[in-house]
């Protein structure tokens, strides 16, 4: 997934924002901003008006950085999906079918999920055995995007 709005200036903002907050200052600011709320409960009185004041402040931050936290971790994941399928298209012998599985319904995920844990119990069995697999070139299961519906490999004894 390519992110909608790279150039918007909500984008901008948002990328400068996650920047910003994710820097030691802005927690150490944060800490003195309570500190000195607290400080000033005596002063106050610890009345209504003073608690109210800061649980409204947080409740408008954590409001606001709900959005700018997605906005960041969408775009996080979009870059690491193209870097994963760059790889996966570059490395001989990957298998193509395994580019844009986010895109896929959860239900094919899922049996995905369970063909591969299937290799890896296999491959852990054959481990356990002395015997090396080498995977050529299909992937299990009718679901594999690819069209490759069976596996191939060739064993060799260690």
């Amino acid at each position: 997934m390519v992110h909608p709005y790279p150039g918007s200036p909500f984008s901008r903002f948002a990328k400068a924002t996650a920047h910003a907050t994710g820097h030691p200052l802005t927690f150490i600011a944060a800490v003195l901003i309570i500190a000195g709320w607290a400080v000033t409960g005596p002063l106050f009185g610890f009345a209504d008006t003073w608690q109210l004041v800061i649980n409204t402040g947080t409740t408008i931050v954590t409001f606001l950085m709900v959005f700018l936290i997605q906005n960041t971790q969408n775009r996080d994941s979009a870059a690491v999906q193209l870097k994963l399928d760059e790889l996966i298209r570059a490395v001989e012998g990957a298998h193509n079918g395994l580019l844009d599985l986010e895109e896929l319904e959860e239900s094919d995920l899922e049996q995905m999920r369970m063909d591969f844990g299937r290799l890896a119990r296999e491959a852990r069995e054959n481990t356990r055995r002395g015997v090396a697999e080498r995977m050529s070139a299909t992937l299990p299961g009718s679901s594999v995007p690819n069209g490759h519906a069976e596996r191939t490999a060739a064993v060799e004894r260690v």
